[in-house]
């Protein structure tokens, strides 16, 4: 595997990595992660596509940059990838509105099967996709060999607007998907959150799919602002400060959900995830030192896993929000595992997708840091 890495920054493109026998016209594979405005920038795409003329150039807007061990804003962040032994195909659906978020993953992951496939990588965009039934539809009938991680699109903390792109300008309403294919690619994962539980916990008695109507047969956003205290009155910006522990006792999981968007009038609450009837609930607060620790403890799994040639970080605007000057301290606590000879980039998202632990099916997650390495043997 061969890199090159570069950035566009105040309308300037800056060489961040040229590995020894890195070329243009042979590589296979570009990840683009920029500002939503320049994401979508026709003349960014233009650049990307003469650079790299035979390349797959999957796009998507964040909430941050990352590269190397930097976050940035306003930029764009490229790593361009030449594969040895590792074919890749990628595959996207449009306008996902028409389409249940269950069937676009399903669609997908349909489209890229073949037996040799090793891992999928997924771009979502990220205002109004179910993440929950996206990865269920990417694990109906998947293999259980094969490794699903990816990000949900950001923009930055406004949640207006998402883009995501394949082998086009970015832009609202897509999904694409890549597959890695062969013997030679080894891929390693991790997602862990690092944030305290507090306040008792309590039952989801009302709900439907994503949106949470009550806890303990009461109004859940009436609950929820009692918990908040001054914070109330900073929703629904707030609520990314105070995500919930979902646990449930079906699947036995103990994941993250961020509040989206809540409404007043109807007294309800949407998160980027479902929340089934009959879960248990507690609301989370963040400790900088536990998040921080939680990106070195999940770099050093996803290298246990695999080591690190190329490594893609996706990380909740949530966290970047809280950690806001101490942010690049996550970023370095990473690589201070993977290794600063790798290629590291990402990006900061709504949404990450992960297998959870050990386990062979990937989640929906929120305000982790999600972490996906590659290598070829």
């Amino acid at each position: 595997m061969h890199c090159k890495q570069e950035t566009y920054i105040n309308g300037t493109w800056n060489q961040v990595m040229l590995q020894d026998n890195f070329e243009a016209n042979k590589c296979q594979l570009v990840f683009a992660f920029g500002a939503t405005n320049l994401i979508g920038d026709e003349t960014i795409y233009n650049y990307l596509r003469a650079s790299y003329p035979n390349a797959e150039i999957c796009s998507c807007s964040t909430s941050g940059e990352i590269i190397e061990d930097k976050v940035l804003d306003e930029s764009v962040v490229v790593t361009a990838l030449q594969f040895s032994k590792t074919s890749i195909k990628s595959v996207e659906i449009n306008d996902v509105g028409k389409y249940s978020s269950f069937e676009v993953g399903k669609n997908l992951m349909h489209e890229l099967s073949q037996e040799d496939l090793k891992a999928v990588f997924v771009l979502s965009e990220g205002t109004y996709t179910n993440g929950s039934e996206l990865v269920e539809g990417l694990n109906h009938n998947k293999p259980d060999h094969i490794v699903v991680t990816g990000g949900l699109a950001g923009d930055a903390a406004r949640f207006e607007k998402t883009a995501v792109g394949l082998n086009n300008v970015a832009s609202e309403g897509n999904v694409l998907a890549i597959g890695f294919y062969g013997n030679s690619i080894q891929i390693g994962h991790s997602s862990i959150g690092g944030w305290d539980e507090f306040g008792r916990e309590r039952i989801v008695t009302k709900s439907q799919k994503n949106i949470l109507m009550e806890l303990d047969n009461e109004n859940a956003l009436d609950l929820y602002k009692q918990y908040l205290g001054p914070f109330e009155v900073e929703l629904p910006g707030s609520a990314l400060l105070f995500p919930i522990s979902l646990k449930s006792e079906d699947e036995g999981k103990n994941l993250v959900r961020t509040i989206l968007s809540i409404d007043e009038e109807a007294k309800t609450m949407t998160f980027a995830g479902n929340l089934p009837e009959g879960s248990r609930v507690r609301l989370m607060k963040a400790n900088f030192d536990k998040l921080i620790q939680a990106s070195f403890e999940a770099a050093t799994e996803a290298v246990a896993e695999s080591p690190a040639e190329f490594a893609l970080l996706v990380s909740c605007v949530g966290r970047k929000l809280i950690l806001q000057d101490r942010i690049y301290e996550e970023v370095d606590a990473a690589r201070e595992v993977i290794g600063k000879s790798a290629a590291t980039t990402g990006f900061y998202s709504y949404g990450e997708i992960s297998p959870l632990n050990n386990s062979t099916s990937c989640d929906l997650h929120n305000q982790t840091m999600t972490i996906t390495t590659f290598a070829e043997l």
